[in-house]
């Protein structure tokens, strides 16, 4: 399975077994990998939420709300986004919505929280979801959007219905996200996702975690008091099961889980959480019945602009499964304001330069290309050098925790250009989000060696590389080992 890196070699830290996660292949990413499609993750409660907003004309009796509609279920920030830009730029707008809660991606702030008691977690979370829901519908409501409540079914490409009551629009702006997929094995009902996993009345005592992506080695941090990504996770008392496919889950008289998989059957937990990815969030919406295509998986298809094969109706967000991520959505809603209500015409920028994070412990930081990433469609790069560090922080020789950073990268030879960035290590989130400006800017390597580093700090190693770890040529003159082959010779 390709990697973008390997977690570097620490030394043995004792710790009893306490999660132990299974990154199930068929539906879920490799926890050092990184898809195209990156899987957004955000804690909401169970209770769901719809919301549409709109504007027209009165037809039909109906009753006249906004040039624009937008639909939410679970998720909305792309709708949120738009909403407030429509109506800023003169539109009337409006949102229907059922229970609008929000809660972005708190599994960082919580695993760093060691021992951290399971009820005060539950309150504070409870506490910032209500404070998040107040603070969106004051943005909404300053920004003169109305709110409705209510759940909505699109009849027509004009026509919304909420709960019984018509609402005609000129645009309908459908930006729903998407919901947890388990698969359909024998025991799946005795399963949780993630949208459960923080409503549990106390701590799991022992789970297992079914997944390798985003969500499975966040909630993995949280169960587990703190974790490490891969070698250092397993120190924590995280044990890993690589490639297993889930066949069942059964639960014993005691009331405790079996989760059988392809390779055995490991018993004893009283937990299993399914991680398994997420699928766009489109049933029942009406979608079908107006001519609004949808994929296989319940994706809306859209073309540049985030316009659906009906005219008058668009989406944005995981409900379009292009890159799932929050400030996508932010990206694509303000994108889509501007081409409807500021005759702007903005396609959504999916350039190479979205980056990302994965807050595990430590977290991982990526923006760019990967070395394994195939650059058939990528030919004006030609050949590619990779730089690496591998080191222990200031912080961890002065504490004595083994604990190490890993950074990575990729230039293309012929222009000098930096086309990716990775890192493994404290503070790997914010690190990657200020170099993911120069990323998107085009700087050169030897842009990055002419800038003077801030000492004693982690991200100075980026400017400090002179040497490449590896060399990756696309024709015969290739220098050296590539892919895993390459890794293990450089030890990494």
């Amino acid at each position: 399975m390709a990697t973008s890196f390997t977690a570097p070699k620490l030394l043995p830290r004792l710790s009893s077994p306490f999660a132990e996660i299974f990154p199930f292949s068929s539906h879920t990413q490799h926890p050092f990998s990184f898809p195209r499609h990156h899987h957004r993750f955000q804690l909401q409660q169970q209770r769901r939420r719809l919301g549409f907003v709109v504007r027209a004309e009165s037809e039909n009796g109906s009753e006249p709300c906004g040039t624009t509609m937008t639909s939410h279920y679970r998720r909305g920030s792309g709708g949120v986004r738009a909403s407030r830009f429509a109506a800023n730029s003169g539109a009337s707008v409006a949102v229907c919505f059922h229970f609008l809660l929000f809660l972005p991606r708190p599994p960082a702030a919580l695993a760093e929280q060691p021992n951290h008691d399971w009820s005060t977690l539950m309150a504070n979370k409870n506490a910032e979801l209500q404070r998040l829901t107040g603070i969106y519908k004051n943005i909404l409501g300053n920004a003169g959007v109305t709110l409705i409540e209510g759940r909505g079914k699109i009849l027509d490409p004009h026509t919304v219905d909420v709960d019984g009551k018509l609402y005609t629009a000129r645009h309908i702006l459908i930006s729903v996200g998407g919901r947890p997929f388990i698969p359909d094995i024998p025991g799946s009902e005795y399963v949780i996702d993630s949208d459960a996993a923080l409503d549990l009345p106390s701590k799991p005592q022992k789970i297992a975690i079914v997944g390798g992506g985003y969500i499975a080695l966040e909630f993995a941090g949280i169960f587990n008091d703190q974790g490490f990504v891969g070698e250092q996770m397993s120190l924590r008392g995280i044990k890993f099961h690589i490639e297993e496919s889930p066949q069942a889950i059964v639960k014993s008289a005691d009331s405790s889980l079996s989760l059988k998989t392809k390779k055995g059957t490991i018993e004893g937990f009283s937990h299993i959480m399914f991680a398994t990815g997420r699928r766009p969030n489109t049933k029942n919406l009406g979608l079908e019945s107006v001519g609004v295509k949808m994929n296989r998986n319940g994706a809306i298809e859209v073309d540049e602009y985030s316009r659906t094969t009906v005219p008058s109706i668009w989406a944005v967000g995981d409900v379009t499964d292009r890159i799932n991520l929050t400030p996508v959505a932010l990206m694509e809603g303000g994108a889509l304001a501007k081409t409807i209500f500021q005759n702007e015409p903005t396609k959504p920028d999916y350039s190479s330069a979205v980056p990302s994070a994965v807050f595990s412990q430590p977290p991982i930081g990526q923006v760019g290309l990967t070395e394994e990433q195939d650059f058939t469609g990528y030919k004006e790069y030609g050949n590619i050098d990779v730089y690496t560090a591998n080191f222990r922080p200031l912080k961890a020789t002065l504490s004595g925790l083994p604990d190490r950073v890993f950074m990575k990268l990729i230039v293309c030879v012929k222009t000098n250009k930096v086309l990716g960035l990775h890192m493994c290590g404290e503070d790997s989130a914010e690190i990657t989000q200020g170099f993911a400006v120069a990323i998107k800017a085009g700087l050169t390597k030897a842009d990055f060696d002419a800038t003077v580093g801030i000492h004693p700090t982690s991200a100075e190693e980026f400017v400090t590389m002179r040497t490449p770890t590896r060399k990756i040529r696309q024709g015969p003159e290739s220098e050296g080992k590539t892919g895993l082959e390459a890794k293990a010779a450089a030890g990494v």
